[in-house]
């Protein structure tokens, strides 16, 4: 039995080799994230508030980011204590990889308005607004199908009034998800899903 123990340990660290170091960096799964396609890296508990949503309270929208950082710096951020700031996921650019950083079921810091952070899911997408080459094909579909998981889970409407851009939670000074973020394509992939 020992022995069978090694070998699984040696298969898991040969695999894991194998994947990129931006991967590897974040592919620390050592919990179940609530959307099965993500990959877990913990926030600092310091960057969100513990929870019983919904219970406490409901989850009423879906607040898209775009990070203004390459995608490991935003995973490094929210684990960096000092920093007061996590969302519930980040999307990597180059091919969807989905990180989960705070459970749903707890209060992510991203909105800027603490009403909106207790009744939203934060996700955040890898890039500038001001560059939309960042925004490719992988990103749009993964994050499509995680905003689509996001509100068949939490009975959220799949539309524009409850799918919402930083820029338009109330007393934010954020431009984010930016003109380039093609709201259409991207509600229509959601519905897809």
């Amino acid at each position: 039995m020992h022995r069978r123990r090694i070998l699984q340990g040696a298969a898991v660290t040969a695999a894991a080799a194998l994947l990129p170091a931006s991967v590897r960096a974040v592919a620390a799964s050592t919990a179940e994230t609530d959307y099965p396609a993500a990959n877990w890296a913990p926030a600092s508990t310091s960057n969100y508030t513990a929870s019983t949503r919904p219970s406490a309270y409901p989850v009423d929208f879906v607040v898209i980011h775009v990070t203004q950082e390459t995608f490991n710096e935003t995973i490094g951020i929210f684990q960096n204590p000092a920093k007061q700031v996590s969302a519930h996921y980040v999307v990597r650019s180059g091919d969807g990889y989905v990180a989960q950083c705070v459970r749903e079921r707890d209060i992510g810091w991203h909105a800027g308005n603490w009403d909106y952070n207790t009744r939203s899911v934060g996700i955040e997408h890898e890039g500038w607004v001001d560059q939309p080459a960042y925004f490719t094909d992988a990103m749009y579909e993964r994050s499509a199908k995680l905003t689509a998981d996001i509100c068949d889970r939490h009975g959220i409407p799949k539309d524009r009034a409850h799918i919402i851009g930083h820029h338009q939670v109330p007393g934010s000074d954020h431009t984010d998800p930016g003109a380039h973020w093609d709201w259409v394509r991207y509600i229509r992939l959601v519905n897809l899903t």
